[in-house]
């Protein structure tokens, strides 16, 4: 099971180790999670902790604060994985724990300041036009209405729109000035 961490610059058998004081300190890490723990990285992951290491870390005669630190200091041996591992375990086994070590947390804050960050300083925007939607709807039915005129109606019935587009192909470029203005010149011959 891999876990996504926010912090990269911290590997995750460094945020074993800064989490250790809190795990060894915690009163709800008791005999019996920290039981489930070491069964669940034998039976899952014997690469992470043999048969022979889990029997020495869920031994009854040795305290649970010994077991576990002893436990967390054999995992940040194993290296990388064997401690992203145990994180997943223990999110596992006991998520209100996992939610409140001092690695999460910092790694929480630090996402939520990041998102504040990005809130406080908005992204340029570019409008091209700022009219809103209903002026777009309007030129373009006026637009769609000239064409089916147009297109359904009698070219009798069009003739003063010779002078409309030629009076508003005055804001527009030469090529399309010239559309227009052949398109009015043939309305008129018509």
């Amino acid at each position: 099971m891999v876990h996504m961490r926010i912090i990269d610059t911290e590997s995750c058998d460094e945020q074993l180790q800064n989490d250790a004081p809190f795990l060894c300190s915690d009163q709800r890490m008791d005999a019996e999670l920290v039981d489930r723990l070491v069964l669940q990285l034998n039976r899952v992951y014997p690469q992470i902790l043999s048969d022979k290491e889990a029997c020495k870390f869920r031994s009854l005669s040795v305290p649970t604060k010994v077991q576990l630190h002893q436990l967390l200091k054999h995992l940040r041996e194993k290296g990388e994985e064997s401690c992203l591992e145990f994180y997943g375990a223990l999110h596992i086994h006991a998520e209100d724990i996992y939610r409140d070590l001092p690695t999460r947390i910092r790694q929480r804050e630090m996402a939520d300041s990041n998102w504040t960050n990005s809130l406080a300083a908005p992204q340029k925007t570019y409008v091209l036009n700022d009219k809103g939607p209903a002026f777009f709807l309007s030129c373009f039915s006026f637009v769609a209405g000239l064409a089916i005129l147009y297109y359904y109606g009698e070219v009798k019935t069009l003739r003063f729109s010779g002078a409309f587009l030629q009076c508003s192909a005055v804001g527009i470029s030469k090529n399309a000035k010239d559309v227009f203005i052949f398109y009015a010149d043939d309305i008129h011959q018509k």
